[in-house]
């Protein structure tokens, strides 16, 4: 049996087994083309219709709102970009730590001459205030991003806060809500988004799958041209293969209790507690704030977080929350958004837990950072 701990779910996650088992199939399968008229067409277009409505289950969306993607940055790229294309340029809104699928699009836009950009900044604890997107709000906004929870250190934001905010004024919400998706209770209507980003490697489905929920009536431009697929909003064949991963695992996400999102905060609490037994001074990030039940962000002082994963890596999977560079510490934009200090930033480590992870990997994995320390 392998006995290497694996922390690190917010990178990504194995493929559920029962996701796996949905699509064999139609690894060999099932193979024909879901434009084709003929019986093996029909059975492909069956499989990727219901694919479709069980990730529109999952968001409380109708089925015909859901755009397949390759994935997150893929769907991101859409949101925005297509947005922007539409209105013909504008104002466009997002926070200063939004993961890159979003960020770097936005300033790539802004240097691109597409668009006028605000970013607005956090607090110590990785929130953003809703007022301070209020405050930026112009004629000419277009559109908010701003995402579920943070990858990094796990706060949720207040994504219905800002979509009522904005909804008056007639500009789009999308929100990244790749890390939420399978961990929090996520529903379209509730949060009130025009748009919102699914990645399916972050839930248990295979990587290279995602979606983007596009509520009815919202125009945008493609990315991709070509053929009519998917509404005309995203031109090539359909993955058939990892719609169906995708679907089945946004049908589990439905299916799991109330208890699982306590076990999830009681594994990730459980190691906290052991991490802060063995090290003095140790610093949790976003503690006391609404944040993801899975994800734990804390600082060990004195450590260098990447050494220190290097030197256990063939036993345990963490992320570090900054890198050294000769005399130079690269802290990552969240942390630096935060204030969180380079020294402080050197040693954090983000672990973040998962469906198989149990007591007994948590009790070890504290033991192996505890010891390498």
């Amino acid at each position: 049996m392998d006995d290497f701990i694996y922390l690190d779910c917010n990178a990504t996650t194995p493929t559920d087994p029962r996701v796996a088992d949905a699509m064999r199939p139609y690894l060999t399968g099932c193979f024909g083309n879901p434009s084709s008229g003929h019986r093996f067409g029909r059975e492909a277009r069956a499989a990727v219709e219901t694919a479709r409505a069980q990730v529109a289950a999952c968001l409380g969306s109708g089925a015909d709102e859901i755009i397949f993607t390759s994935g997150g940055s893929e769907s991101d790229n859409l949101a925005l970009r297509g947005v922007v294309a539409a209105r013909g340029g504008g104002h466009v809104v997002i926070s200063a730590v939004e993961h890159p699928a979003v960020l770097e699009v936005a300033l790539a836009m802004e240097m691109e001459g597409l668009i006028r950009l605000s970013v607005v900044g956090v607090d110590g604890r990785c929130r953003v205030d809703p007022a301070a997107v209020e405050a930026v709000l112009a004629e000419d906004t277009v559109l908010v991003s701003l995402m579920l929870a943070n990858n990094e250190v796990g706060t949720l934001q207040p994504v219905a806060e800002v979509a009522g905010l904005c909804r008056d004024r007639g500009v789009l919400v999308h929100t990244d809500a790749a890390q939420a998706v399978g961990k929090v209770a996520v529903d379209v209507e509730a949060l009130g988004v025009d748009m919102l980003t699914v990645a399916g490697h972050k839930l248990y489905a295979p990587k290279g799958i995602g979606a983007l929920y596009l509520r009815r009536g919202v125009e945008i431009e493609p990315l991709i041209r070509g053929a009519g697929h998917e509404r005309r909003l995203r031109a090539g064949t359909e993955n058939i293969l990892e719609m169906v991963g995708l679907g089945a695992a946004c049908g589990l996400v439905r299916g799991e209790p109330l208890a699982e999102h306590h076990r999830l905060e009681s594994l990730r609490d459980r190691l906290r507690d052991r991490l802060t037994a063995g090290v003095e001074g140790l610093v949790e990030h976003a503690a006391g704030v609404d944040r993801l039940p899975n994800t734990l962000s804390v600082s060990l002082p004195g450590a260098h977080a990447g050494d220190l994963l290097e030197a256990v890596g063939d036993d345990l999977a963490a992320s570090a929350g900054a890198a050294c560079h000769g005399l130079k510490i690269q802290v990552s934009h969240v942390l630096a958004a935060m204030g969180v200090t380079p020294e402080v930033a050197l040693g954090t480590i983000r672990f973040s837990v998962g469906r198989f992870t149990t007591e007994e990997e948590i009790d070890r994995g504290a033991e192996i950072i505890l010891a390498a320390l």
